[in-house]
C-alpha cells in the first residue's frame, strides 16, 4: 500500500453496482474498504480484483446498526489512516406487493438500510474528513431512478430514495465548511442480479408487464469513478445514468 493512495469505502460491495464500482476504483488506484452483509460476497469481489485486490479491506457490516458502522470506519482508519471517498451504495427493497399489505417490519428494514444506513455512514465520514489533513473528502450517494419516479408497489424503496435526495442536499450544504463534496448518482436498469427479472418482464404503471432494456453495470462504475476523481472544488450534485430506452421519461 502506497501512503499516497486515496482511500474509499464502498457499502454493498459484494454484488452489483457496489462490486463493480469497487473494482473500478481499485483499478483507478484507490485503496478500497469493502462493506456488506456477507463476507463471502466481499471476498468474491476481492478475488475478482486480481492483483489490485491487495489494496482492499473487507468488513462485514450491517449499515443499519450504529455500532457496526462505527466499527467499519474505525477499522478503515486503523488500516489506512484517512478517508477520501464514501460511496453510500447499500440498498434493500421490500416485496412488490400492494402498499396496504406491507408489514411494519418490511417497511422498517428498507428504511434502516437505505436511509438510516446512509446517514450513519455519512456522519462517521464527516467526523473523519473534517479532522484529517488535508481536510475534506467526497461522498457519493446511490439514489436510483426511484429517487425521482416510482415503480408500482414500491413505497418503501421509493420513499427512502426520495429521502436520499434530501440527504444529498443537506450533506452537500453542511459539508461545505469542511471541504466535503457530496453528489448523487441515480441509476436506471444496470444489468445486475437485482434487475435480472427485467429480462422476463416487469409491471408497468399502466398495468402491463413488459421487458425493459438494461445497460452494462461497468458503465455505471465508470461514472462513479468520474465523480470520485473530480477535485473537491468541483462536484456532480446529481447524475442520472440509465439504459437509453428504459421507460422512464415517457408517460406511465
Amino acid at each position: 500500500m502506497g501512503e499516497s493512495k486515496r482511500v474509499a469505502i464502498v457499502t454493498g460491495a459484494g454484488s452489483g453496482v457496489g462490486k463493480y464500482s469497487a473494482l473500478a476504483l481499485l483499478e483507478d488506484g484507490f485503496s478500497v474498504v469493502l462493506a456488506g452483509r456477507r463476507l463471502e460476497a466481499l471476498e468474491s469481489t476481492v478475488a475478482d480484483a486480481g492483483p489490485v485486490g491487495a489494496s482492499t479491506l473487507t468488513v462485514p457490516t450491517n449499515v443499519g446498526d450504529p455500532e457496526a458502522v462505527s466499527a467499519l470506519f474505525r477499522k478503515t482508519m486503523e488500516r489506512f489512516g484517512r478517508l477520501d471517498l464514501l460511496f453510500n451504495n447499500a440498498g434493500s427493497g421490500a416485496p412488490a406487493i400492494p402498499l396496504e399489505d406491507l408489514t411494519y417490519a418490511q417497511w422498517k428494514t428498507v428504511v434502516d438500510v437505505n436511509l438510516t444506513g446512509a446517514f450513519l455512514c455519512t456522519q462517521e465520514a464527516f467526523r473523519i474528513m473534517k479532522s484529517q489533513d488535508p481536510m475534506g473528502g467526497r461522498i457519493i450517494n446511490n439514489g436510483s431512478i426511484s429517487a425521482t419516479t416510482p415503480r408500482p408497489n414500491s413505497a418503501p424503496y421509493t420513499s427512502t430514495k426520495h429521502a436520499m435526495t434530501g440527504l444529498t442536499k443537506s450533506t452537500s450544504l453542511d459539508g461545505r465548511k469542511y471541504h466535503i463534496a457530496c453528489g448523487q448518482i441515480d441509476i436506471g436498469n444496470a444489468a445486475t442480479p437485482m434487475t435480472e427479472r427485467m429480462t422476463q418482464g416487469v409491471m408497468q404503471a399502466h398495468g402491463a408487464v413488459e421487458v425493459e432494456p438494461r445497460m452494462d453495470v461497468k458503465d455505471v462504475a465508470r461514472a462513479v469513478v468520474y465523480m470520485a476523481n473530480l477535485p473537491l472544488e468541483a462536484n456532480v450534485l446529481f447524475m442520472t445514468i440509465m439504459a437509453t430506452n428504459m421507460p422512464f421519461v415517457g408517460r406511465g
